[in-house]
């Protein structure tokens, strides 16, 4: 009786409170959901405190520890930082932080001169104002995690003067993008009339292909150093390689991802005939600087292939990063996803995504009740709508939206693998994810629900155990 009495009373109250209390109950409800799975890792990472027998040929006892412990200092501090998030998401919502920090924006433009017909200019202060708290607020979270729990098990490689200028460099370009894209995109919606929805589509998916131009050339390069890749065998190979797919390659760089992170990565972007390969130098074992630091703190000189101990004195100084064959490996992998067009379906996907939910903005922005049930009684200001239904109307859909997309991008690495060993990478890319997972840390054991709901990409031993026939052969 209890529970059927709470829900009668709950849909007694006005429309305004129904949606103000179902979007408070579904945020929780999911932050509940995310610490159940959580919890449930966590306890793999307790209690997983030797090597399984099915991983005793590819990972040492002592990597294991390593791993182990890494994983699960993450995973608290993410417990932590997720409550916060919650809770101060939640006092925002109950205390009106959102309406407080517009008729703040109001009154900021107020002293310029602007007065209240001058919404998008409202806007952009607010926006201004909105990422700013958001910067102040996450700040010591980023600090915790940079300079205690990365700084704790090796990554990080970062002194605080160059996080403090990255952390600002950053929050400029930022809103040298928002600020610009946000007043085009609130104009448009404001002169677009009845059918504004697609005009508004329209323009983001200009922008969103230009950014994705224009990132690595102009954007990327403010904050890492990119070079060519020098002129060598494992250039070549990779152009040859390319070239065996119809990769229409142009350029290959190495950025230095080592004065930021030990953490390695590789990547391509471009559209059409002008791709661009790029290259973590913490992938790299030839070109790793942190590799050659290790070298010299410990006093050696560098070897020649031709010396009989050079095996040996690399394997002593060898830090991180995969051989030529291995990074070969590793981007017929990358190159299979553009071959077998995953790239281009991930971005249909986002557009249509886009444009729905564009539409069912158009369909919902006239609700009033959706305004004042968070504190907008007399005024619809276009870019609040766009928060209220983006951010929490939309929660539910975005939810099931990202599983499945999580789903989907789990099909897509297996094929990507299935396309390297096409290309008889198959034993280099078995010993290249080995060598990443250990390089980067990662827990080789995981809970099969935490897992299926979080893995854009398959575990370690289900990716090995597919390529293990193949590397066999």
């Amino acid at each position: 009786m209890g529970m059927w009495a709470s829900l009668d009373a709950m849909w007694e109250m006005s429309a305004e409170k129904r949606i103000f209390g179902a979007v408070l109950l579904f945020s929780w409800t999911v932050y509940l959901w995310e610490t159940f799975l959580a919890r449930r890792q966590r306890r793999i990472y307790k209690t997983t405190t030797h090597v399984p027998l099915e991983l005793g040929q590819i990972m040492d006892s002592e990597t294991f520890e390593k791993s182990r412990l890494y994983q699960l200092d993450k995973s608290t501090f993410s417990f932590w930082s997720g409550l916060y998030s919650e809770v101060e998401g939640t006092l925002i919502l109950l205390f009106g932080g959102i309406p407080y920090l517009w008729r703040l924006s109001g009154r900021f433009c107020g002293y310029a001169g602007f007065g209240p017909e001058y919404e998008i200019t409202q806007s952009l202060v607010f926006l201004l104002l909105a990422t700013l708290f958001s910067a102040l607020t996450g700040l010591p979270w980023s600090l915790y995690n940079t300079f205690v729990i990365e700084e704790k098990h090796g990554f990080n490689q970062q002194t605080l003067g160059f996080f403090m200028k990255d952390a600002i460099k950053k929050f400029i370009v930022t809103q040298c993008i928002l600020l610009p894209v946000s007043s085009l995109l609130l104009y448009i919606i404001k002169i677009g009339g009845d059918y504004f929805f697609i005009y508004a589509w329209l323009f983001t998916l200009v922008v969103s292909l230009a950014l994705v131009t224009i990132y690595a050339d102009y954007i990327a390069p403010l904050f890492d150093k990119f070079t060519p890749l020098p002129e060598g065998r494992l250039k070549q190979e990779i152009e040859v390689m390319a070239k065996s797919i119809d990769f229409p390659l142009t350029k290959v760089y190495v950025v230095q991802g080592s004065k930021r992170s030990s953490h390695s990565n590789a990547y391509f972007y471009g559209f059409f005939k002008n791709k661009r390969i790029v290259l973590f130098d913490t992938l790299l074992e030839e070109y790793s600087v942190l590799n050659k630091d290790i070298q010299e703190e410990s006093g050696m000189e560098p070897c020649n292939d031709g010396e009989g101990d050079c095996e040996e004195i690399k394997a002593k100084n060898k830090k991180q990063g995969c051989k030529n064959e291995e990074v070969l490996a590793v981007l017929g992998h990358e190159l299979g996803h553009w071959k077998l067009g995953h790239t281009v379906k991930n971005i249909i996907i986002s557009q249509m995504n886009s444009f729905l939910c564009f539409f069912l903005f158009a369909v919902l922005i006239g609700r009033k009740e959706l305004f004042v049930a968070f504190g907008f009684y007399d005024s619809q200001p276009t870019l609040i709508g766009l928060l209220i239904i983006f951010q929490f109307i939309f929660s539910p859909y975005n939810e099931v939206l990202s599983f499945c997309l999580t789903v989907l991008s789990r099909r897509f690495e297996f094929q990507a693998d299935a396309f390297a060993k096409k290309l008889g990478k198959a034993k280099d890319l078995y010993s290249a994810l080995i060598k990443l997972n250990k390089d980067n840390l990662g827990f080789p054991v995981s809970d099969w629900l935490f897992s299926m709901w979080h893995y854009s990409h398959p575990p370690l031993l289900e990716r090995l155990q597919a390529l293990k026939n193949s590397k066999q052969d």
